[in-house]
């Protein structure tokens, strides 16, 4: 990660969580595992009260952050287990782990096929899919599912909820991209 995409993220965290933010935040505070930072995001793992979840921040600038934990109230980033994983990262942002991503033309093997659709997301994949002129609906048809159930899939992704097919739509996407665009 840059020095430049280091600070946006910092930045960000800052105005976002000003505050302190109480007992159940503080709880959490430095109890994330799997800590990575990927660009201008971070995302770790934290074990709740309902099992494991998925909480991540990513800075899009300075004043806008997407924010989702995979808890039942975390859609949107208003639980405690983000605010969480914003203090653990503004009192240690090097215990998190810089993880590169890679482009489509440096994937060589499989390990690097994994490491790619890691960095990449499904929405991501869609829309250049539809930037060159193949829709939502007809790639969901080309798939054998329904438009609405590809959306929930790319909504839960963003939420850090995961469908298992989630990797094999990503590379179904790669496929269309390769074969049917151009």
């Amino acid at each position: 990660m840059s020095d430049h995409d280091l600070e946006l993220l910092k930045k960000a965290v800052a105005q976002r969580w000003m505050r302190p933010g109480g007992e159940k935040v503080e709880y959490y505070v430095d109890r994330f595992y799997d800590r990575q930072r990927i660009g201008t995001k971070i995302i770790a793992l934290v074990e709740g009260n309902h099992g494991t979840y998925t909480v991540s921040i990513h800075a899009e600038s300075h004043q806008v952050l997407t924010v989702a934990c995979s808890c039942y109230i975390g859609k949107h980033g208003g639980c405690h287990h983000c605010a969480a994983l914003a203090a653990t990262f503004m009192q240690s942002p090097d215990s998190f782990t810089v993880v590169k991503t890679m482009k489509l033309e440096e994937v060589r093997e499989l390990a690097d096929l994994h490491r790619y659709l890691a960095g990449v997301t499904l929405d991501d994949l869609v829309k250049r899919l539809q930037a060159r002129g193949i829709t939502q609906k007809a790639l969901a048809e080309s798939m054998g599912m329904s438009s609405k159930h590809l959306s929930a899939v790319k909504s839960s992704e963003r939420r850090n909820r995961y469908f298992h097919e989630l990797g094999a739509i990503k590379l179904a996407c790669l496929w269309v991209l390769e074969h049917f665009t151009d």
